[in-house]
């Protein structure tokens, strides 16, 4: 049987018992270890579970899945995946692959961002669609997420953003030189997701401001469509989630921008309408109190 267990998103003890149980008795157990992280290395999590954990990277998952489905033909095969299972697509792949085939799938779910998020105090049915933020690069910057953004800001809801990781990168030109050498980690931070909301706010701004046909105007304006996201927005980065080093601060895209909020992972919340109560729990992380007062006083009680 083919396991997929969640570890929750803090530490080698958030696993549930139940998938604990299964991790003790399976044959292999595996660790994704490309799409999110742990606080803690795998290490401690062998240490724990009292059993050898083989990492999984995103070869091994995306282009090697039937190697590592052939094993729970006859026997049983754990992959733990950080948070709860079905968090990215890459393992509804592998429960479809391993139906395909016959294999028996099991699933232990657990806490994600998607519902821990609930922790900075706005209500999780007040959030629109979530997005990802990736990083830019010189030749590459996307900007749809910002759209999105926008067009949940216009209904009055919340974005959960959540942020680009690289793990076992290839430069472009080891890639094309075939050469297996990979980038060091990288996790981007809020401050960095603040700044490139706050670039595509102002470069397209700026692009609505020059002078142009009407050809011009009409796609400018089109562009515009939803920029009620700058850099005066609320928002809420949340670092951590689950450990004991958990921090939440709330204050505009500028202010983030402008705060180091320490270690990975990293998440941040663009912030839609608001009732008080989330408001007056909000509040107690704002970065600047009086700040954050005058800008949420039309909030109602």
């Amino acid at each position: 049987m083919f396991y997929l267990v969640g570890l929750g998103l803090a530490d080698a003890k958030d696993i549930t018992v139940k998938g604990l149980e299964i991790v003790k008795n399976a044959e292999k157990v595996y660790l994704e270890a490309y799409t999110s992280i742990l606080t803690v290395g795998k290490e401690a999590l062998e240490s724990y579970y009292g059993r050898e954990v083989i990492l999984a990277d995103r070869e091994t998952v995306e282009q090697l899945a039937d190697d590592l489905l052939s094993g729970a033909v006859e026997s049983d095969v754990v992959l733990l995946v950080v948070g709860d299972p079905f968090g990215a697509t890459t393992h509804t792949d592998l429960v479809l692959r391993a139906k395909q085939a016959g294999i028996e799938v099991g699933v232990v779910h657990n806490a994600s961002i998607m519902n821990a998020v609930g922790c900075c105090g706005l209500q999780l049915y007040s959030y629109g669609e979530t997005v990802s933020i990736v990083f830019w690069s010189d030749n590459w910057k996307p900007e749809s997420f910002y759209d999105k953004i926008c067009h949940n800001s216009q209904r009055g809801l919340h974005t959960l953003c959540l942020l680009d990781i690289k793990m076992k990168e290839q430069s472009v030109e080891n890639l094309i030189r075939g050469r297996q050498i990979f980038e060091p980690p990288r996790f981007m931070t809020t401050q960095q997701a603040a700044e490139q909301l706050i670039a595509i706010y102002k470069r397209r701004t700026a692009s609505s401001d020059g002078k142009g046909d009407s050809s011009d105007d009409e796609a400018a304006a089109d562009q515009n469509l939803f920029t009620d996201v700058t850099e005066e927005s609320l928002a809420v980065g949340v670092t951590r989630v689950g450990s004991d080093s958990q921090r939440i601060a709330a204050g505009t895209l500028q202010q983030l921008a402008d705060t180091d909020l320490g270690d990975p992972l990293h998440s941040l919340v663009v912030v839609g309408h608001m009732h008080c109560l989330e408001r007056d729990m909000l509040r107690q992380y704002a970065i600047d109190v009086a700040d954050f007062d005058e800008r949420t006083k039309h909030v109602k009680e």
